[in-house]
């Protein structure tokens, strides 16, 4: 006689997300990192990956971040259109400019006063790493140094996690150049909670579709 376990067969088509169900997702998700990024933003911080190199640059030039943001993740998405197709190319792109346009609007929205930085960076890497997750669980992203670090992992078996923390550990030492080392510090507490948030929540393998 079979076990239970072997007589239980789950369909992915019974749990595939709808359209309606993607977009609430995806706007949630951008929604939360929107509201994390004006908690960073407000406090003068950064974070890794491709939002930190826009901020750094943002905070170096003046201009506003939103489209520093969507300049420099375009030319990620040549990549991103080989490697996982139209429709994840085309989500991730709606997304950075929906964040773009967030990252203008939230503040007016939710103006801040006073916030301790240490809250402030915990707040920020909580929501923001809640956010990437509703982003990745409905099949797009926000930001394209990941798709770089993929590409680097098939084609030479270099971890794409260690391209990324070193990819980190460039943008945060270019900041100790521009920003004080107490700014650079709080930035890194806020991309470990953020990368903590990730690391433990996000499993490909628990996901039966999208």
């Amino acid at each position: 006689m079979p076990s239970p376990l072997q007589t239980i067969e789950i369909d992915p088509d019974a749990v595939r997300h709808t359209p309606l169900e993607n977009a609430q997702g995806l706007a949630l998700g951008v929604t939360l990192c929107g509201i994390g990024l004006t908690i960073l933003t407000h406090l003068g911080f950064l974070t890794g990956q491709a939002a930190g190199l826009a901020l750094l640059i943002s905070y170096a030039t003046g201009i506003a971040f939103g489209p520093v943001f969507l300049v420099v993740n375009l030319p990620f998405y040549a990549l991103a259109l080989r490697r996982l197709g139209w429709r994840f190319t085309l989500l991730s792109l709606g997304c950075v400019g929906a964040l773009s346009v967030a990252t203008a609007w939230i503040p007016d929205l939710l103006p801040l006063g006073d916030v301790d930085p240490i809250f402030g960076v915990i707040a920020f890497g909580m929501m923001t790493g809640l956010g990437l997750l509703a982003v990745f669980r409905h099949g797009a992203s926000l930001g394209g140094l990941g798709v770089v670090a993929l590409l680097i992992q098939d084609t030479t078996g270099f971890r794409a996690g260690y391209v990324q923390l070193i990819a980190d550990a460039v943008i945060f030492s270019v900041a100790l150049l521009i920003l004080p080392v107490e700014t650079v510090a709080y930035s890194l507490l806020g991309a470990v909670v953020l990368n903590g948030v990730i690391a433990v929540n996000h499993r490909r393998d628990r996901y039966l579709g999208r």
